[in-house]
């Protein structure tokens, strides 16, 4: 007995899918597990500096470049939609357009942030507390390294294009670059020049302006030839303009809620004392790769399914979110595992302090832990980026926060140290739990992953699928 083609091509779907998003993930995940090295190289050289003053010092500026930088980082996100829908509509001048609108945000930010860099730093590190020792290292830090903002967020902008365009082993050129550069850069500072934490962080800038300069040289290489010039009010549509202003406003509230919550977190553990603040330090760097690691299968859920939007294909669009958040949650598992076995290791390799060792093997179980607490809102981020459907985001970013308030509130007072991990792991939990940080609030997110993977129908014959699709990219309806 023989099948019909159209019965084998549709056999032979899936195994493409599992193909194309495994080639296109994996090296956004090598890509995005170098940047947490960044802050794990000033870490762990910091560690090793006489005192936990530097450690703390450290952790609490990287903190504030989480505000400064990363509160910046819809200029990847929403770089990443807008060009994988021009990408997947093979509209060039709108990939051009994108692209310069986007570079010249991030540099107008990031001229604001070195004008306002005094304010900046020092109501930061206020508003995160520590001890008057661990304020001025991280003062000093902050100090050397804002110098890279323009760069720094330019570069999200260069990997969000590259991530839309699915030029995905350009970006991890560029990664591994950068921390190539700043692994040189910091060890030659510390040990061969002295420059101690001033060191760390000028070390780390110079590592975003390298990185930059490559970055303008990959997109000089990868342009369009034979396009117009494009004028200025191209450049300046009041449509295109709206839509950017819209996208980006939604992430950065969303982005604020998120790292609102990690510097409260961060808040709560300084007033336990240096020592729990540098344990809490060392395995938020676990969640760190996690995040960066399950974000690789978020950002190839951007590219396919902002790609789907633009190319009004319905089946691609539900072959993305089925496929990416199935490669998700094993990967939020092998993260978990490799903590609970190799945990003990990572943390002696960070640190040489017996007593903030100590206190982070006390708290490890909860590390391990958060990788699977954290899988649906990280993979339903990337499908809501990708259809440029971020107020969903920011609505549900924003109930997550509030939970997090209440449950630290409740938490901390009576379990210490392991209430505050605990409230982390329920915020973690709400974010897929209100939609995965992306809009089916009554459905929840087990009613999403159903709708994603399309496992079946619900009453009256309309499909989860159906409703998924509908509410994360209403620009393709009419396909």
């Amino acid at each position: 007995m023989t099948s019909s083609p159209d019965a084998s091509q549709s056999a032979a779907l899936p195994v493409r899918w599992h193909r194309r998003v495994l080639t296109l993930a994996l090296p956004i995940v090598l890509a995005n597990l170098t940047q947490p090295i960044l802050g794990a190289v000033d870490t762990a050289v910091a560690g090793h500096l006489d005192g936990p003053q530097y450690l703390g010092g450290v952790a609490l500026g990287g903190l504030v470049f989480s505000f400064v930088f990363w509160g910046f980082g819809f200029l990847r996100m929403g770089t990443t939609g807008l060009v994988a829908q021009a990408f997947g509509a093979r509209d060039a001048v709108a990939l051009r357009a994108s692209l310069l609108r986007a570079l010249m945000l991030a540099l107008a930010i990031g001229v604001a942030v070195l004008v306002l860099q005094a304010p900046i730093v020092r109501y930061a590190l206020v508003a995160l507390g520590g001890s008057a020792a661990v304020q001025q290292t991280a003062s000093t830090y902050c100090h050397a390294r804002i110098w890279a903002a323009p760069f720094a967020l330019a570069n999200y902008v260069v990997l969000g294009y590259l991530l839309g365009c699915q030029r995905v082993r350009l970006a991890l050129v560029v990664q591994v670059f950068i921390n190539a550069m700043n692994v040189v850069a910091v060890l030659l500072s510390v040990y061969r020049f002295g420059w101690g934490i001033a060191g760390i962080g000028a070390a780390t800038a110079f590592a975003d302006f390298c990185g930059f300069a490559l970055g303008v040289a990959l997109l000089w290489r990868l342009r369009e030839r034979g396009l117009a010039p494009l004028g200025v009010r191209a450049l300046f549509d009041g449509h295109a303009i709206r839509r950017l202003v819209a996208i980006n406003r939604d992430i950065f509230i969303r982005t604020l809620c998120l790292l609102g919550a990690f510097g409260w977190f961060a808040h709560l553990g300084a007033r336990q004392g240096d020592a729990l603040l540098a344990a809490n330090a060392l395995l938020l760097n676990f969640q760190t790769f996690t995040a960066y690691g399950l974000d690789g299968f978020a950002h190839a859920a951007e590219a396919l399914v902002g790609a789907a939007a633009g190319a009004r294909d319905r089946h691609a669009f539900r072959q993305a979110v089925k496929v990416t958040m199935l490669w998700s949650v094993i990967g939020a598992a092998g993260f978990s595992v490799a903590y609970w076995l190799g945990g003990e290791w990572i943390i002696g390799q960070l640190t040489d302090q017996a007593v903030v060792r100590a206190a982070a093997l006390r708290y490890l179980p909860w590390a391990a832990v958060l990788p699977l607490a954290s899988v649906a809102g990280f993979q339903l981020d990337g499908v809501f980026i990708g259809a440029t459907r971020t107020r969903e985001l920011m609505v549900a970013m924003g109930v997550s926060f509030a939970v997090f308030a209440v449950a630290a509130w409740a938490l901390v007072g009576a379990m210490g140290n392991h209430g505050l991990w605990m409230a982390l792991t329920v915020f973690m939990v709400t974010r897929g739990g209100v939609g995965g940080a992306g809009g089916a609030v009554e459905r929840g997110w087990v009613g999403w992953l159903r709708s994603g993977v399309g496992f079946r129908k619900c009453g009256g014959g309309v499909g989860r699928l159906r409703d998924l699709y509908l509410l994360g990219a209403g620009e393709v309806r009419g396909a």
